[in-house]
């Protein structure tokens, strides 16, 4: 039997915060944009992405800090020349999880359709859908009943995206019906069940 010494164990890789990408898109119940972001970075690390139209409605500066907001802006200026980082692939690697909430009638016909031509539908199209993409969409009771929505919610489905769904409230518009996004709270307890113990072992 030899006598040489065991080589040491490398020591385990100490677990990290799961990573999650945050996206807004133009509806009002972007206005809830800070809460939620501020509800997922009690427990993961979070990155925001927002569309020009969901600007409309988010106060960057409330958001919490180390929370990045990355837009329009960011995506196209950023890249200089061949060998720079491309923002919406880096944004893909990093992420652990997607939510895009609020999902707007808009956003979600383009992302049925394979469209990206902004920073958040280009994350989605490079998306690994081997990693969860929830979606939380926010419309008025018209557009949530309209057939353009069923067949779009189902390209959604069929990509493997989860649906966080609207409620039944006071809208922004008056109308009292079904499309409103769910609240915060809900949309950040869905997702932090995807992580499981994971999030009571890493939660700051």
């Amino acid at each position: 039997m030899s006598t040489a010494a065991r080589e040491p164990s490398p020591p385990a890789a100490e677990p990290r915060r799961p990573r999650v990408l945050l996206a807004a898109s133009g509806s009002v119940a972007a206005i809830k944009f800070e809460v939620l972001c501020r509800g997922v970075a009690e427990w993961a690390d979070v990155r925001a992405v927002a569309t020009q139209s969901a600007l409309h409605f988010i106060d960057k500066s409330a958001l919490p800090a180390g929370v990045a907001l990355y837009t329009d802006d960011d995506e196209w200026s950023r890249w200089k020349r061949i060998g720079d980082e491309v923002l919406h692939i880096e944004l893909r690697k990093w992420a652990d999880a997607m939510v895009v909430a609020p999902l707007s009638a808009n956003t979600l016909a383009k992302v049925a359709g394979g469209l990206c031509d902004n920073l958040l539908t280009c994350v989605v199209r490079a998306w690994d859908y081997g990693k969860p993409v929830y979606v939380a969409p926010a419309m008025n009771t018209f557009m949530w009943d309209n057939p353009f929505t069923a067949r779009h919610l189902d390209a959604a489905r069929e990509l493997g995206m989860t649906l966080i769904p609207p409620v039944t409230k006071r809208l922004a518009c008056g109308d009292y019906g079904n499309g409103a996004m769910a609240e915060p709270a809900e949309i950040c307890r869905t997702v932090k069940l995807f992580f499981g113990p994971q999030v009571s072992l890493n939660a700051t």
